[in-house]
């Protein structure tokens, strides 16, 4: 699982690129919200391509292994945006309101597709 877990970097900066995209490229031009929710999509895009790759070049022993992944990166995931939110200053409920659908966030789609990307992209290459 370490080689997983240190494919888990790249994802990092994959994800700095696009918010760097957002807000030096269309935020201004989309407003706050509609710039969050197209970086969400392109988010998961750019994530696909990398993912898929890694997958297809790192592949899991089986289907099971594929999910362990998924769940390594969801957790690793979810913990590096928890600590930068509380290192940030914001609340509990500041960053739940990021997952928040009702109010018309996203961004959950992104820690879902983390956990269910190795799966998905193992079965289609084996």
């Amino acid at each position: 699982m370490l080689t997983y877990f240190l494919l888990w970097f790249p994802m990092l900066f994959i994800a700095i690129g696009n918010g760097a995209l957002r807000d030096l490229g269309y935020k201004k031009r989309l407003g706050e919200a509609s710039a969050h929710r197209l970086s969400t999509i392109t988010l998961i895009l750019f994530f696909a391509l990398y993912i898929g790759w890694a997958i297809q070049k790192f592949p899991p022993e089986n289907i099971s292994k594929a999910w362990l992944v998924g769940l390594l990166w969801l957790v690793v995931t979810l913990l590096l945006e928890t600590g930068m939110g509380l290192k940030q200053g914001k609340s509990w409920r500041q960053i739940a309101a990021d997952y928040d659908i009702t109010q018309g966030r996203i961004w959950i789609l992104i820690p879902l597709w983390v956990l269910v990307a190795p799966a998905l992209f193992y079965t289609i290459f084996n």
